[in-house]
């Protein structure tokens, strides 16, 4: 198979290029931005979302979390709907519909009232879109009752859902906020009232920082506000909502456009595992430029051609049936941890973790300056493995766990 033809795949009924797309944000929020990312080779893009609403912004909007070196482990932004009059955006669409036929343009659309829902969808399907999604989830909106605010609340997903699928004949995803416990509940809210499918998560209720003059940061004017959190510390709550939806029996089938964390091809693979159809990405692309669509291709056409899979079709979901409630998972056999002395530096570090976090299992052996394991008392937790920064510690085979005496 042709590598350009490798990565074509089908969402809600429309074949996309590949699966990657720019998610609905400052990243594609003019006309000319999303033009370059799309001739980058980016397979679409949802546009920065739109609606009657005029939004004032604040300066400065932006916060990072960094981690030894990491920047942007987790970001955070103030930022609301587009800024742009409304007719911009709208020319906007049209025009990259008609320059990229090929590829998936998508309007992200939010409304403050059931008539707006409508009318928005009615002018996103005459400027010739493939796709509607509605932001039901943008947790720092300046107004009440717009973005997460209707998310939240599965009977206002359902009439708003009823109302833009009044406005078009196009497929409508409903965008879900990850601000709730359980994200079926207005998921299903919204596939009853209309919309094809899912698209999650949106960025988590935050505060990132408070500075020393105790000003919660950005610092705006010696004030702040909760706002979303994005990046790659949202991956695991992203992944754990996506396999919710696609676990779901009321919502199998319904296919989901999933974001949150992505960086790289093995990122998005995860996300194509537990159910996702196609990718959105943002922040990383802050951080690194729309040139990561280059790693995003390639890695995943390279792990299709080693594992000879022919469509990403086939990649979608097929880690969902190893994922079982914890009541389920064996609870009679451990796995040990095992040391390669040829590569332990001896810095000690398992035999604190284990000492002061772990179960007391490593025995420190001062005279060879390395850490030996204490089998009788080692749970297998593999705390040791995960602190080592050389990656000496291994794992064992799984056995039986010994039986008291």
């Amino acid at each position: 198979m042709k590598r350009e033809r490798m990565l074509e795949t089908t969402f809600c009924g429309i074949t996309c290029e590949n699966p990657f797309l720019l998610s609905s944000s400052c990243i594609a929020g003019n006309e000319e931005m999303v033009d370059r990312a799309l001739a980058m080779g980016w397979g679409g893009a949802v546009f920065k979302t739109i609606g009657f609403y005029h939004p004032e912004e604040v300066s400065p909007r932006f916060d990072a979390i960094d981690k030894e070196g990491a920047s942007f482990v987790g970001f955070r932004n103030l930022e609301q709907i587009s800024d742009h009059p409304l007719e911009e955006n709208l020319e906007a669409l049209y025009q990259l519909k008609k320059k990229f036929p090929e590829k998936l343009i998508v309007s992200s659309i939010m409304g403050q009232t059931e008539e707006e829902w409508t009318r928005l969808a009615e002018m996103s399907t005459q400027a010739g879109v493939d796709m509607i999604e509605c932001n039901f989830s943008c947790p720092q909106m300046a107004k009440e009752k717009m973005g997460s605010d209707v998310g939240v609340d599965a009977e206002l997903v359902n009439r708003y859902c009823q109302a833009v699928r009044k406005g078009t004949d196009l497929p409508v995803l409903a965008k879900m906020t990850p601000n709730l416990a359980d994200m079926t509940v207005p998921a299903k809210a919204a596939i009853a009232g209309g919309a094809d499918g899912l698209a999650a998560i949106n960025t988590v209720k935050c505060i990132t920082t408070v500075d020393l003059q105790h000003h919660v940061l950005p610092d705006i004017g010696g004030y702040s506000s909760v706002s979303g959190y994005s990046g790659k510390a949202v991956k695991p709550i992203a992944l754990r909502f996506i396999r919710d939806m696609a676990a779901c029996k009321e919502l199998q089938g319904t296919p989901i456009s999933g974001m949150g964390g992505i960086e790289n091809w093995h990122d998005a693979m995860e996300f194509f595992s537990l159910g996702a159809g196609t990718v959105q990405v943002t922040t990383s692309v802050m951080q690194y430029g729309y040139r990561i669509i280059d790693d995003l291709i390639d890695g995943l056409c390279f792990y299709m051609q080693e594992k000879k899979v022919q469509s990403v079709h086939e990649l979608v979901g097929s880690a969902l049936p190893n994922v079982v409630e914890s009541d389920v998972l064996d609870r009679h056999s451990m796995v040990y941890p095992v040391w390669n002395y040829d590569t332990c530096i001896g810095c000690g570090r398992c035999y604190i973790s284990c000492q002061d976090g772990g179960h007391q299992a490593i025995y420190w052996n001062r005279e060879l300056r390395k850490p030996q394991l204490l089998g009788k008392q080692c749970v297998g937790c593999h705390l040791c493995k995960l602190v080592c920064p050389v990656q000496a510690i291994h794992s064992s085979k799984r056995v039986a766990k010994r039986m008291p005496a």
